[in-house]
């Protein structure tokens, strides 16, 4: 995925609130009956190409050339597809003191749409792979094929779709930059060091792109790319946006992806969602990979040299992205 710190309270060694019961309450949990709304087909293949695409350029680490190119590859996608765009060029300071310089990228679709809603995945990738096995490798930068490019390649080729069949609703693509800087692992944690994750969201939820921009609920993409992924309910998406949560669980149901997406607790992970619930007072939801089996509770090459494209599959990317379709398009 991206960058997180996506911290189990105790991995990482930061405090993150966890559930505090195994009660869950009474939802649907069953596929609704279907109308005669055509989605569009999601393409897995397009969207492989475009997160091999961004990895091609090398680590997107703030301040590299890769940066650099990959953010100028997103506005030009977005121009020849015809939608708009907007860049937002922001400063902020990082956890080792830095001034880096931040890009956030927002396409709009149907841009006169009072009624919007907001997706949101973060580009950049992890200057420091510091969960890897190899101590050397702690300060090397990662590909983030998964955790970073994979969101927004999902998000690349639902822009494309959306550019050919206007969905019914008004559809803001966020991609959020300098979220994955947060503090190095192997270092003495400072205080309120969560706070050094998801500058680009912390950025852009009390500077949005648009003043007074509003939408009715946002969705968050994070590490949707590796084979077998099981998304679960993730806690801060459960605390403030458990509705957004079960329409989009439901709708996986609904198009037989229910095996995928669990109505099951998987803990909390501070992610760009958080800053988007606090700060611009969107109901937004994280759909995540968790991995119970691993040390970390995502998937196995988080934040290692290892998170590149031979673990990206298109049939992960099919599943998540086919179920946004069915949320986007259902939207009325």
């Amino acid at each position: 995925m991206n960058y997180r710190i996506l911290l189990f309270a105790l991995s990482l060694g930061i405090m993150v609130l966890q559930a505090c019961n195994n009660e869950q309450p009474t939802r649907v949990k069953h596929a609704v009956v279907s109308s005669k709304i055509s989605v569009p087909s999601f393409n897995a293949d397009s969207a492989y190409y475009y997160i091999k695409t961004q990895v091609a350029f090398g680590p997107r680490v703030p301040g590299s050339k890769a940066h650099a190119e990959c953010a100028a590859y997103y506005v030009r996608f977005f121009n020849r597809l015809g939608i708009k765009v907007y860049q937002q060029k922001f400063k902020a300071r990082s956890f080792d003191h830095k001034i880096l310089n931040g890009d956030n990228i927002i396409a709009s679709i149907n841009p006169k749409e009072e009624g919007r809603i907001l997706l949101a995945a973060h580009w950049d990738s992890r200057p420091f792979a510091d969960q890897d096995p190899d101590p050397k490798k702690h300060h090397t930068p990662i590909d983030g094929a998964n955790d970073g490019a994979s969101g927004v390649g999902v998000l690349m080729e639902m822009a494309r779709q959306m550019a050919k069949d206007n969905p019914k609703i008004g559809v803001d693509i966020l991609l959020l930059d300098l979220e994955d800087y947060g503090q190095q692992a192997d270092e003495k944690p400072i205080p309120n060091s969560e706070d050094t994750w998801g500058l680009g969201a912390q950025y852009w939820a009390k500077n949005p792109h648009i003043p007074g921009y509003d939408a009715r609920f946002g969705i968050l993409l994070d590490m949707v790319g590796a084979k077998d992924a099981n998304f679960y309910e993730e806690y801060y998406s459960m605390h403030y946006a458990s509705g957004v949560l079960d329409k989009v669980w439901n709708a996986a149901a609904k198009i037989g992806y229910g095996n995928y997406f669990k109505f099951q607790d998987g803990g909390g992970v501070l992610d760009d969602h958080v800053f988007i619930n606090k700060f611009a007072y969107i109901p937004t939801i994280d759909i995540i990979q968790h991995d119970p089996n691993s040390k970390s509770g995502f998937f196995p090459y988080w934040h290692t040299v290892e998170d590149n494209m031979s673990k990206i599959d298109t049939n992960t990317l099919k599943i998540v992205g086919q179920t946004l379709m069915e949320v986007i398009y259902t939207e009325r």
